[in-house]
């Protein structure tokens, strides 16, 4: 891991693009934490949630930078380079 991430250079939104998880919500499922993918404003749900359509998201689309959307959280991580930092 290094010390530092190459792709908060990447970031193009900090909104997300609904209130909830973009996947949970079409499949009438629940979420633990939200998400926000910071290339795109694609909304998904956190690791400790079942589904896990966040890191699903990444996988899928190689946008590499997320940020909580949990209200008072401002850090963001980076997948690539796992790295968490405040983006803000």
């Amino acid at each position: 891991m290094s010390n530092d991430c190459t792709h908060f250079h990447q970031i193009a939104t900090r909104e997300g693009n609904t209130d909830g998880c973009e996947e949970c919500l079409k499949m009438g499922d629940t979420w633990v934490h939200l998400r926000v993918c910071l290339a795109c404003g694609h909304v998904g749900c956190c690791d400790d949630s079942k589904n896990r359509h966040a890191t699903k998201h990444f996988r899928a689309t190689g946008h590499p930078v997320i940020r909580s959307k949990e209200p008072g959280e401002t850090w963001g991580w980076c997948y690539v380079d796992r790295i968490v930092k405040d983006p803000v």
